[in-house]
């Protein structure tokens, strides 16, 4: 039933309650004129906490991560002009990464809309390809609740993403009879399992196969999903990759039974190892905006299952035999029904050799170790940071060398506790993402997240360290330092046998975090590792730490590249 009224209520109340209605428990963003009435409301709201942000791109990046932590989407606001601007990169990435979010925008009065006036820019058309295809501008004010509550399902539906409001400074100060709509209606609808004939085919092809793959992609990384995979795999044993997104669905106890780590960029993972043997790879929310897949099926000749919410996006190199389209969640609960036996992993020679290599791996990472007076090597942190951190533990990755070493050996256990930018690779996320982390806790602010970054991937979103501090967040921030933009570097070198545009130090970290009223150490050389890292750790409160890391051996990551079996 539509909310009528007998009474009206101001639009900026309604949307507020809208806002609260969809679940949402905090906002961020940076005030202006053509938003301040939202921003009048929102003082007075019991139930919603008001964080003001530095940059608006941060905003987003803070509302993204909240909408990938909790499933409910995360709102940001930004006045008109450059503050709507401000939210591309964010939105983009929330978009791509299946991140729900919802933005709302000021723009200037509808009588000024066709003139050139102060802040006044075509805004929907610069953020509507950042969104699902969801940007709107409230024309009226009877359309305020309905818009809002479009935005709040669009965002929330799988794929999930981003969905813009455009909000006239004089609708916002506007009333309307049309109230916010009840909780009830935010919720979007659910998918069912895809055709019974198409789910008995599937279950008897992964019967069938010597080696089937579950292989997992980001919107299979979901609290709700991993649950249905986790009694999947309880009952078949079959062989798992995540991509980087997707870290975290097997659980610990299963891991030696089943996983065969995580696969993105370069090819030359065990995971992708076990892709290029297996005769059966089921797909469940894959996303080829994480790894394409003319990287992990170059010769085109993999049998592929494709499990997920949508059509799959057709080509040459992925055309999976059958698409099972609906809820994965669903379909995974059907699969494990019916199907009656599967070849497990344990007893394939290959599977045997692959579990042997990333035994050996593991140990070699944790033998290595620098001289003491040497660079801390990016194995040595890993290992001593998986020894401190428990599996609850969140932990935000920027973009950089810093995240493939990171995506690829530090184990998660738990969906959604170790967080990357994975399909748009945006720098600067880390330090926004832990904010979120930290704030989205119950208690807010009671349990250590740790971020991590490079020192150029830092600086994009530095200034948050101060929303960090007057949040109280409890955060330990590493950047692994070399004064310079390495992921670039290594790979400029080799292509081109030098690199360009790369440098960058000249900054005192432990003095920067300081200025904010942080606690910065630093880490100069390998010896120092363990016990600057617990002293950070311990530290209640945000600290932040200069780690001068060795990338001598960073080539490695991208070499010995899996050989095709054809051509």
């Amino acid at each position: 039933m539509a909310p009528k009224s007998s009474s009206s209520h101001k639009i900026a109340q309604i949307i507020v309650d809208s806002i609260h209605n969809a679940g949402v428990k905090h906002v961020f963003g940076i005030p202006g004129a053509k938003v301040d009435q939202l921003f009048n409301c929102l003082l007075d709201h019991p139930e919603i906490k008001l964080i003001i942000c530095r940059h608006e791109q941060n905003a987003a990046f803070m509302a993204a991560a909240v909408g990938r932590i909790s499933g409910v989407p995360g709102v940001c606001l930004a006045t008109s002009g450059p503050g709507a601007g401000n939210l591309t990169t964010g939105l983009v990435t929330a978009t791509t990464e299946g991140d729900p979010v919802v933005a709302i925008i000021g723009s200037v009065p509808r009588l000024l809309s066709t003139k050139h006036t102060h802040q006044s820019m075509r805004a929907l058309e610069i953020l509507e390809p950042t969104t699902k295809g969801s940007a709107i501008n409230v024309e009226v004010e009877d359309q305020a609740a309905e818009v809002v509550l479009a935005a709040f399902r669009t965002a929330g539906t799988n794929p999930k993403g981003a969905a813009v409001v455009s909000l006239p400074m004089d609708i916002a100060a506007g009333e309307s009879k049309i109230g916010a709509f009840p909780a009830s209606a935010f919720r979007p609808p659910l998918y069912g399992p895809a055709p019974r004939e198409s789910l008995e085919k599937v279950a008897r092809m992964i019967e069938k196969a010597k080696l089937p793959v579950l292989f997992l992609g980001q919107r299979a990384s979901s609290n709700i999903v991993v649950e249905a995979v986790r009694g999947f795999l309880a009952k078949h044993a079959i062989a798992v990759v995540e991509t980087f997104q997707a870290a975290g669905a097997v659980p610990e106890d299963l891991a030696p039974k089943v996983f065969y780590g995580r696969v993105g960029l370069f090819r030359n993972q065990i995971g992708d190892r076990l892709l290029q043997k297996s005769d059966l790879v089921i797909t469940m929310g894959y996303d080829p905006a994480e790894y394409d897949a003319s990287a992990w099926n170059p010769s085109r000749d993999l049998n592929v299952v494709h499990v997920d919410y949508t059509s799959c996006d057709y080509g040459q190199y992925y055309h999976p035999e059958i698409e099972l389209l609906g809820s994965v969640r669903e379909n995974i609960r059907a699969l494990a029904d019916e199907i009656s036996s599967t070849h497990s992993p344990l007893e394939n020679d290959y599977c045997k050799t692959l579990i042997q290599d990333s035994v050996k791996l593991r140990e070699d990472m944790q033998s290595v170790k620098n001289p003491d007076n040497g660079l801390v090597h990016p194995y040595h942190f890993i290992t001593a940071l998986q020894k401190r951190v428990s599996k609850n533990t969140t932990v935000t990755c920027d973009v950089g060398t810093v995240y493939i070493y990171m995506m690829r050996h530090f184990y998660a256990y738990e969906p959604r506790h170790l967080l990357c930018s994975n399909g748009q690779q945006t720098l600067g996320v880390g330090m926004p993402w832990a904010i979120a982390a930290s704030l989205v806790q119950d208690p807010p602010c009671s349990k250590k997240v740790v971020s991590l970054s490079g020192d150029g991937g830092f600086m994009f979103s530095s200034q948050e360290l101060s929303t960090a501090v007057q949040q109280k967040c409890n955060i330990t921030h590493f950047i692994w330092n070399d004064e310079a933009f390495n992921m670039v570097e290594f790979q400029e070198e080799m292509k081109y046998g030098r690199s360009s545009g790369i440098k960058l130090g000249g900054i005192d970290f432990v003095k920067y975090a300081e200025a904010f009223g942080a606690r910065g150490y630093r880490i100069s050389e390998s010896s120092q590792v363990e016990k600057v890292m617990e002293e950070a750790l311990a530290f209640e409160g945000v600290s932040l730490v200069d780690v001068r890391i060795d990338y001598s051996h960073v080539k490695e990551l991208a070499g010995n590249l899996v050989q095709d079996s054809v051509g």
